[in-house]
This record gives structure tokens, sequence and C-alpha cells, in this order.
């Protein structure tokens, strides 16, 4: 009778066992598609005295995710050991392997699910969150040297430069014309130089010459020109190449005037045009004037032991009170690479979820048939009793 009774409470409890067991896979199997999620496994033991079995608990699957390239130059994967850093307003810590992040109204970087604020170092290397919202323009800078260089037809009598944009230090343009005179007359080689505004003001003037090979002469490359549209003179160089060669102002009969200008420095305020993540999780920043600067950088988390931590959503997880989080930059120390425009996946493996499915699906059909099997026998043997 005993014995009959334990068969039907070890069935009950295998029962259990196996829909605890079937609800991790469900978990799993509802996460397949979640970035950065880590699969689960239940482990089942026998309980004291072999009677039944019961879950004594789970574990993660540490494995890596597959990584897959996406179109947002914000998004990032960890190729390699580490969990980026996280915290909510409260001013809670979160971890995770999901690099879904986006830049938020304020200029702060956050992971578009929750809106959480993503940690990282400045460019002062000061920890915190990451933030562009002083470097999403670039200020204004003023124009100081502008180069030309091509060739000036010697019998021409005179020759041009138009439409040579310029900027002062509030950002404000200015067209310039750079015009040429012969002077050959006076001196060979010689052609007089003179800079106006569009409003034809002129700014400044002087010479330059060319030898005989049709290469600039020593003392003849340069001039300045001063333009007044600040609190103090812009001082403005123009460079016509270096004497003897050929790079820059030539002076060749037979070939056309093809004199062009080079603005060197100088611009308006400038607004991002888009934001990467390099190996090292260096936020890099291309502007619209093509010019790049480095910005913040991510920062990683590492732990002595993973498998502590405490999932709180599918990809979210929280520091164990026994451990402490080592933090550091990626691509230095234990921390991996970063790779940009992608995200890892979910390490979960559907045809393993599948496979240990159907082995859970055969145990509770199992567990339910001794449950049905003991109970038929109790049923007979009370029947026996009233029988006698």
């Amino acid at each position: 009778m005993s014995s009959i009774m334990q068969a039907l409470y070890n069935s009950v409890s295998g029962l259990f066992s196996f829909s605890q067991t079937l609800n991790t896979i469900s978990n799993n199997v509802s996460n397949m598609n979640t970035p950065g999620f880590r699969g689960s496994d239940s482990f089942m033991e026998n309980v004291l005295d072999s009677n039944g079995s019961k879950v004594a608990g789970t574990g993660y699957d540490l494995s890596e995710g597959q990584i897959e390239q996406t179109s947002t130059g914000t998004d990032v994967a960890i190729d390699g050991q580490g969990f980026f850093v996280l915290q909510d307003p409260q001013g809670t810590t979160y971890y995770t392997r999901s690099g879904q992040f986006q830049f938020n109204e304020k200029g702060q970087l956050v992971d578009s699910v929750n809106q959480y604020l993503v940690l990282g170092y400045g460019t002062d290397g000061s920890y915190g969150p990451i933030d562009i919202s002083s470097l999403e323009k670039l200020p204004a800078a003023a124009t100081t040297s502008i180069s030309l260089s091509g060739n000036i037809d010697p019998t021409s009598p005179s020759d041009d430069v138009s439409n040579v944009t310029v900027y002062d230090a509030q950002g404000n343009a200015h067209a310039l014309t750079v015009s040429l005179t012969s002077n050959t007359s006076v001196t060979p080689g010689s052609w007089l130089v003179s800079i106006t505004d569009a409003g034809g003001t002129a700014l400044g003037s002087g010479e330059i010459r060319f030898s005989t090979d049709g290469t600039l002469q020593p003392g003849y490359t340069t001039l300045t020109a001063t333009g007044d549209w600040g609190p103090s003179p812009q001082t403005l160089a123009f460079d016509f190449g270096t004497a003897g060669g050929l790079s820059g102002a030539t002076s060749f009969q037979g070939s056309s005037s093809t004199l062009a200008a080079q603005v060197e420095d100088g611009h308006g305020v400038v607004g991002l045009s888009s934001q990467s993540f390099d190996t090292t999780g260096t936020l890099q920043l291309t502007y619209g004037d093509g010019e790049t600067k480095a910005g913040p950088q991510l920062a990683l988390a590492s732990f002595q032991d993973e498998s502590s931590l405490q999932m709180i959503q599918g990809n979210l997880y929280l520091q164990p009170q026994t451990q402490v989080a080592q933090i550091g930059r990626p691509s230095s120390s234990i921390f991996g690479k970063i790779d940009g425009s992608s995200l890892e996946m979910s390490n979960v493996d559907l045809t393993q979820q599948l496979a240990e499915m159907i082995v859970i699906q055969r145990g509770y059909q199992a567990s339910s048939r001794v449950m049905t099997v003991s109970s038929d026998m109790l049923q007979q043997l009370y029947d026996s009793t009233r029988g006698g």
C-alpha cells in the first residue's frame, strides 16, 4: 500500500519537474530573436530517500550568440567577453549583451527598448553616461590659409579666380576674387595680384613671379589679405606654391589657364551627419563638411562568475551581491572588441530546444502513465477490500 502511494507521489513530482523544465524551454524559444539573450537550462535532482524528483535550479548558457550586421550606426555587438553597462533614471545599474542603442533628444546614448542610459568614458576620461550634446555641432572656425595651383598662360593679359569662399570667426561666408594682371612688360614673369570681396573692396595685393622655366621664383610665392569682418582683423595667407616646384602655380606657354584656389581651413557651424563605433568602442563622429572627431567610448563590465547574474528581462541582468563588476574599455585587458553596426543575436539553438522538448514530453507521458497505473492499483485494492 505504502509503496503504491509513494509511486503515485513520485509520478506527481515528475510531472511538476517536467512542466517546470518545459517552462524554461518555452522561455528560451520565445526569446530566440531577442538580441543578446542567453538561454537557460533546468537541472533536475533526486529528492531525499529517492522520493521523486525536483528542479534543483537553472543555469545560463554563456556561449556567444551569432553577430549579425545591421544598417544602424549606433548598433554594437561585443566580440568576446563583457557586458554593456546601463543605468535607469533611479540610478540602478544593469548589464546586457544587447547593443541596440540610439541617441535621444538630449544627445544621450540610450538602449532603444527601455531608454536606459548607456555608460562609458567621456573625451576627458570621466566615467558616466555617454553624452554628445556638446559635440552635435562644430563651432565656426575662421579661414586662415588658401592655396592656389594650376597653370597661368604667360601670353594672357589677366586671369581671375572667383568665388573663393572663406569664413570669418562667426561662421559667415565671404566670396573673394583673386585677380592677376600681367606685369611682364615691366618685369619678365611678373604678375600683380589683388584680392577683393564680393562688394569690390580691396583686401590685399602683392606680386608673384615666374622663372623662365615656368616655376615660381623665391620670394614671390605668397601674399596676405586682411578681412575686417569681426571684432579684430582676419589675416588670410594666399600660397601659390613652392619656388622651383610644379605642385603649385606654374606658367607654361601653350597651356591654357587652369589656376584654381583651395581653401585649407575654416568653416561655418557644421552639424553631425553620422555616428559609428570602432573596435575599441570609441564613437567616431562625422560632420557635414567631412571632418571626423573621436567622441566618448563605451564601457564594458566583466564578472568572475557570469552564471550568478540575475536575469530580470530577456536581455537585462542585475549584479549579484556576492560579486563586484570589473569595468574597463573594449579591446583591452580581458574585454572583447566592438563590432559596429552589428547586433549579437540570441544564443538559443532551436534544434536543441525542440529535441529537449521531445524528451520532456516523453518523460511527462511516462510519469502520467505511472500515476494512472498507481491509481488503478489503488482502486483495485479498495475494490478487493470491499469485496471481502
